[in-house]
Formats: C-alpha cells, structure tokens, sequence
C-alpha cells in the first residue's frame, strides 16, 4: 500500500526489477506476450493506487516498510504512466506485425528501469523538465 509519506524503495527497486526482467525475458525468448505482465500490474496499479506486486514483496523485507527510505509516490505514479503507454506501445508494435516499434518501445521500458535501478532517474528529469516548462508558461 502507498501512504501519504512515500512509497518505500525496495517496493520500487521490485517493479523496477520486474520490467527489466520481463523485457528481457520478452526479448530474448522472442515471447512479447511477457511483457502484458508489467502493463497488467501498471494499469491495476493506475487504476487502483496500489500496486499487488508490493503484497508479494513484502514477506521479503527484513524491517518494517516504513524503516525503508520512502520514493515520492507522485514522482512514481508519473514514471509508471510513462511505463505503461511504452508498453501498451510495445504491444500494439508486436500485434501489429512491426515488431521494431514493439523492440524499441519495451528496450525504453527495460533500459529506464535498469538505469534507474543505477540511481539515474530519466523518469525523473522528464517530470521535473515538464513541471518547469508547465511553471514557466503560467508565469508569462
């Protein structure tokens, strides 16, 4: 469950850990269908605001959630709408035949995920780029 203070980082480092996975996995195998897993848990997690992966890592952490750092849940909300409409655009490439645009869309999944997972939030600096850009407008 998200609360108010912050969503705490292992629950994050689990989904950022699943879409590099499932997008490797999707690649490699040559399976694409893998990748209906992380949009599935993306979309329930948009929609719903939670995220059912984190009940499953729970039992793993070894403190409570909250003795963990917390991650800005607006920030991670954002970076999982960026997550899922590159995945449903993966999708949509496979299905419909173009498999480059199913390629190069779920690579932008995996890549951001793994640098992210590195301390290098891409998601992050697109927000804040849009934020400044959406205050700047407003202002003149």
């Amino acid at each position: 469950m998200i609360s108010l203070h912050g969503i705490p980082r292992p629950y994050v480092r689990a989904n950022q850990w699943l879409q590099v996975i499932s997008v490797t996995l999707a690649l490699l195998l040559n399976r694409p269908w893998i990748l209906a897993i992380p949009w599935a848990l993306g979309m329930y997690s948009l929609m719903a605001g939670k995220n059912p992966l984190f009940s499953l890592v729970r039992p793993f952490l070894s403190r409570s959630p909250s003795a963990y750092a917390m991650e800005d849940p607006a920030q991670q909300r954002f970076n999982q709408w960026i997550a899922v409409l590159c995945l449903s655009l993966s999708l949509l490439g496979f299905g419909a035949g173009w498999p480059v645009v199913g390629i190069l869309f779920s690579l932008s999944v995996g890549i951001a995920a793994l640098v992210a997972i590195m301390g290098f939030c891409i998601g992050c600096v697109i927000r804040y780029r849009y934020l400044r850009w959406k205050q700047q407008r407003s202002s003149s």
